[in-house]
């Protein structure tokens, strides 16, 4: 069983930065597995953000491509979402997500993870 709990979420004014945060825990995790952000605004299919695969390839989600930054702390078992030049339409429940694959088809799909945070919401307003 594996844990996430995501914090860091926030409001804030476009042009903003945010820093989210995902503490994974549990007896069978492992820094191998695959991580990702997916986030869902309101009337909105889930969309993913960013992967990172326990093996290091990233994917990036082309609307967040060169303002967000994936990245993992293997000794703290923390996933990170470093987000900069927040525009309005990144609105959304932010939610973190682990896969006991060290690879992923594409980098990876909601379908493809088996462990879920609650989510941390992000509101950016104009």
């Amino acid at each position: 069983q594996v844990q996430l709990v995501e914090s860091g979420g926030g409001s804030v004014q476009a042009g903003g930065s945010l820093r989210l945060s995902c503490a994974a825990s549990g007896y069978s995790y492992s820094s191998r597995f695959s991580m990702g952000w997916f986030r869902q605004a309101p009337g909105k299919e889930r969309e993913r953000v960013a992967t990172i695969e326990g093996f290091g390839r990233i994917i990036y989600a082309e609307s967040v491509k060169g303002r967000f930054t994936i990245s993992k702390d293997n000794a703290k078992n923390t996933l990170y979402l470093q987000m900069n030049s927040l525009k309005p339409e990144d609105t959304a429940m932010y939610s973190c997500a682990a896969s006991r694959r060290g690879t992923l088809v594409g980098g990876g799909w909601a379908g493809d993870f088996g462990s879920w945070g609650q989510g941390t919401q992000v509101t950016v307003s104009s």
